[in-house]
This record gives C-alpha cells, sequence and structure tokens, in this order.
C-alpha cells in the first residue's frame, strides 16, 4: 500500500469514528432533553400561562409530532446550527455560547499551562526521588490539591489575596470601570484589550484572571502530578534504563531525555483530558468568581428549565471532548513517530 493510499485509508476510518460518535452524541443528547424532568415549554410560557397558550407553545416545538421525527428535526437544527432561543436572555443560543465560551477558554487555557507546567515537572521530580522526603512532599501536595473543594479554596483565596491582601483582582473578568472600553472581536478579553491598545484594560483582566486560573491549576496540576509520577515509576523499572546508566549516561539524561520521552504520548492523553474537564467542569469556581462563562450559562439555565439550551450545552461539551481527542491523536503522530 502506497503512502497516499494509507493516508486516505486512515483519513477515512478516522472520519467514520467522528462521524459515528457525532451521531451517537446527537441521540444521546435527544434522550436527555426527553427525559429530563423539567418541562420547556412552561420554562417559555411560565407558571400563570393559560392552557391554550400552553398546547400553542407546545405544538410550535414540535413536542406533538412522534419521537423519530421529533429527532429528525432536532438532527436538521443542529446540522444548520440553528438552536432556537434562550429563555433567559431572549437571545439565540449561539449568539450566547460565542459570548460565553471564549471566557471558558480564556480561564482554562491559562489553567493549564498551570497545571502541565507544574504537574509534569514535579512528577518526574517524585518519581525519580521515590520514597524520599521531596516525593512525599509531592504526594502530599497533590493530595491536598485533588482533595480540598474547590468553592472553599475560591472563597478562602479570595479573602486572602483579594480583599486582604490586594495583590490580584476580585470577581469578573475585569474591573468594573473598564468595561464597555474595548470592542468584542474576539470575546477573549485578553486578546480583545491588547489588539485595541487598552493596556490598563489587559493589566486589569490578567489581575482578575490569575487567581481562579491558579486555584483551577493547582487542582489539574495534582491529577497531572500523580499519574505523571505513575507513568515515569513503570519507565524507571524497565531494563532500558538500567542499561542506559551502565552505558555511561548521567541520571539527567536517561531520566529527560529516555523516560520522560517515552511517556510523552500518555502525557498527551492525561493533558487534553485535564483540559476537557476544565472547560465542562468549571462551574464553581466560575460561580464563586462570578466569571460570565459556559458553566456558569449552563447552570442557569438548567436551573430555569431551559432544556433547549441544556442540550446545545451538553452538544458543544461533546463536540469538545471529540475535537480534543482527535487533537491528541495528531500529537500522538508528532511525539512518536511509530503511530505513523
Amino acid at each position: 500500500m502506497t503512502r497516499n493510499r494509507r493516508f486516505m485509508h486512515v483519513l477515512g476510518r478516522q472520519s467514520l469514528s467522528i462521524l459515528v460518535t457525532l451521531f451517537g452524541l446527537l441521540v444521546l443528547t435527544f434522550v436527555i432533553g426527553r427525559v429530563m424532568p423539567a418541562d420547556p415549554v412552561r420554562a417559555i410560557v411560565g407558571e400563570d400561562a393559560t392552557r391554550e397558550v400552553y398546547e400553542h407553545v407546545f405544538r410550535q416545538l414540535g413536542l406533538d409530532r412522534p419521537m423519530w421525527q421529533q429527532f429528525v428535526f432536532y438532527m436538521r437544527d443542529v446540522v444548520t446550527f440553528d438552536f432556537g432561543n434562550a429563555v433567559r436572555t431572549g437571545q439565540p443560543i449561539t449568539s450566547d455560547l460565542a459570548r460565553v465560551l471564549p471566557a471558558t477558554f480564556e480561564l482554562a487555557t491559562f489553567a493549564i499551562l498551570i497545571g502541565a507546567g507544574l504537574g509534569a515537572p514535579l512528577g518526574v521530580i517524585a518519581a525519580v526521588n521515590k520514597d524520599r522526603w521531596i516525593d512525599h512532599l509531592v504526594r502530599v501536595l497533590s493530595l491536598l490539591g485533588h482533595s480540598m473543594p474547590i468553592f472553599w479554596t475560591g472563597m478562602i483565596a479570595l479573602l486572602i489575596f483579594y480583599a486582604g491582601l490586594g495583590w490580584v483582582g476580585g470577581s469578573g473578568r475585569m474591573s468594573q470601570f473598564y468595561i464597555g472600553m474595548v470592542p468584542e472581536r474576539t470575546h477573549f478579553l485578553l486578546i480583545d484589550s491588547a489588539l485595541a491598545g487598552q493596556w490598563d484594560v489587559f493589566r486589569s483582566a490578567l489581575n482578575h484572571i490569575i487567581l481562579p486560573a491558579a486555584l483551577l491549576g493547582y487542582s489539574s496540576a495534582a491529577y497531572i502530578t500523580r499519574m505523571t509520577r505513575s507513568f515515569m515509576l513503570d519507565q524507571l523499572n524497565q531494563e532500558y534504563i538500567t542499561t542506559a546508566r551502565v552505558k555511561g549516561l548521567s541520571r539527567r539524561q536517561t531520566n529527560w531525555r529516555h523516560a520522560f520521552g517515552n511517556i510523552r504520548v500518555q502525557l498527551v492523553t492525561i493533558i487534553a483530558l485535564a483540559y476537557g474537564s476544565l472547560l465542562e467542569g468549571a462551574v464553581l469556581i466560575e460561580t464563586v468568581f462570578a466569571w460570565p462563562g459556559f458553566g456558569q450559562y449552563l447552570t442557569s439555565n438548567l436551573l430555569i428549565g431551559d432544556m433547549n439550551a441544556v442540550m446545545t450545552c451538553v452538544l458543544v461539551v461533546g463536540v469538545i471532548f471529540i475535537a480534543l481527542n482527535l487533537m491528541s491523536d495528531i500529537l500522538y503522530r508528532v511525539f512518536d513517530p511509530r503511530t505513523k
């Protein structure tokens, strides 16, 4: 099989896998929307609506049709990116998501950079110093980061670093004084403020994102550290490490070039999953810091029973994880040529 035919074969297999996964995700979100106890019609018309108004909206939403027809119309809406309007804002759900997703992406990206930047080196250090004091210290710090409730650490951190010491900004993405001063081109506040040359707004946004990103990053670092340590211990017990040391290679070379080099593919998966978890699981930290992101948007719509918006959010989360898995597959081929 030539290289081009092999590439097309792999591409076709990947595309088919993605399509099947997306179809399964559509089925799952549709079923979730139908089995949830919340009444989407009541969320729109309110509790005091008459029976005639209720039935009119019920038919307008297509809920009087057979289930298979509802699923066909749901697929049509997904393909055309027509998810309807959100009850709470009255705006198209796609517009709401375009506004809130960048805020969460910005926060999660900062957090995963901190988490991966701390977690991977600490995991390696703990593994090469197994059962020494530094290994025990790293494991205790990892256990604390993994077990402490994020909403509790968020409130304590606000009291200490914002209210007490004044080192960081408080709630929100920036100070109230700067709201509306930067044109929203990308909805990424740091990028928009830099493009506009509003460096005061940029510093305010950076000052506000540091604390929630550090807390989320610490939580991710705890998980990444534990997994890195486990992967490294497995590699350090392999015969090729002993052979490398017998041949005269230094501990630094064997640990970082050979052992760490062989766990990079595994770390890609761990970091990608951690990043995805930050994107869809930052609800508590966004609530504590009044961060107008995706998690807060999902929670608020779930509380009022807007299942249309909730189903769309669930679908977005699934697409994000599919994209991250695809990116992981691509990075596998970069870090490990054997997978080609």
